[in-house]
């Protein structure tokens, strides 16, 4: 067992200007740097010790990773956007309000004022083995310990899990998949743009990560699409309290309604596996159905087929069925 510290190790701490100091200073010093936007997750991990980077460099300086701005039909916010800007943006409220809601669910105000939307959808799992700087799977280690007959795991996951059982924490990035939204990214070698889907990874491709950024690499921007643009949206997460904790389980739903019929939906689930979980079949089983009572019921028993709760999660089967249920009906209980 790690033993806990509330004092953070020794680093070199750069602050650039601009995203091409950035990327010089990531490339420079490649796995011995570690990038942080807002810092609410990095303090922890420096705080408890449990991740000691020799290099730090921090983007809180760089004006050009910060706003909400229209981009053609849609709009592009810079990584270092903070979360409040987000939930309060009037362009975003009028056209992406799934997004509006989600972000106006992460922590407290005072989080939220300070951490970013870039930080929120990289941030690393919260499982508490891991977090203790245990030798899990995860941490380069030979056995989780979250998944075992001992283990306490209530707030681990119930699919894809691989050797991990760890869970993502954010409240945004359902939204922005179920949006559409695209990731830029920025490393020495030009910039990609990837879809926000691609952006998580399974532990099945690389245990030891939670998205595709490696070493050298920026999350610059997210951009949003006008394609659900003023679509009928549905947000909702459950968790132990109202604030300052992170989802048991989240829904973010996109559907566009005509004549009370169903042409097209996203609904993507958080908490629940690895990374946001896409009910791609529970999409295609909605499509031409109407919006009823029974078109729900029927999607909620889609959305848990394969579910494989462990120990103490088994309640999440039940709370995952229920919140799309909602989120097909667009009405909270």
């Amino acid at each position: 067992m790690a033993i806990i510290q509330d004092m953070m190790p020794a680093f070199e701490l750069f602050q650039p200007a601009s995203v091409n100091d950035a990327l010089a200073l990531v490339n420079r010093h490649g796995k011995d740097a570690w990038v942080m936007g807002g810092g609410m997750d990095s303090l922890d991990w420096f705080k408890d010790r449990a991740k000691k980077p020799k290099v730090v460099v921090d983007l809180g300086q760089i004006k050009e990773l910060r706003g909400i701005r229209q981009q053609g039909d849609g709009v592009e916010i810079g990584a270092m956007t903070t979360l409040t800007q987000v939930a309060t943006s009037s362009l975003i409220q009028s056209r992406y309000g799934l997004l509006a809601q989600a972000a106006r669910k992460v922590a407290t105000p005072q989080i939220r004022n300070q951490g970013t939307i870039g930080g929120n959808v990289s941030q690393d799992t919260r499982c508490w083995y891991y977090r203790a700087g245990m030798q899990c799977y995860r941490a380069g280690g030979n056995i989780c310990y979250a998944d075992t007959p001992t283990a306490m795991n209530r707030e681990h996951c119930l699919f894809e899990a691989d050797r991990c059982v760890a869970v993502t924490p954010s409240d945004t990035a359902p939204a922005l998949i179920a949006l559409d939204a695209k990731f830029v990214i920025r490393n020495s070698k030009g910039e990609r743009v990837i879809d926000a889907e691609d952006f998580f990874i399974a532990p099945k491709v690389d245990i030891k990560r939670m998205t595709i950024l490696q070493a050298g690499d920026l999350l610059t921007a997210i951009r949003v699409p006008a394609t659900w643009a003023g679509a009928r949206f549905y947000f909702e997460k459950l968790s132990d309290r109202e604030a300052w904790d992170f989802p048991l389980v989240n829904v973010a739903s996109a559907m566009i309604v005509e004549g009370g019929a169903i042409k097209q939906a996203r609904i993507v689930v958080g908490g629940v596996a690895n990374r946001p979980f896409r009910l791609k079949p529970v999409e295609d089983s909605l499509r031409g159905e109407r919006v009823s009572e029974e078109t729900a019921e029927l999607a909620g028993q889609t959305a848990i087929w394969g579910a494989k709760p462990l120990n103490h999660n088994h309640y999440k089967v039940s709370l995952m069925k229920n919140l799309v249920k909602r989120s097909v009906r667009g009405v909270k209980a």
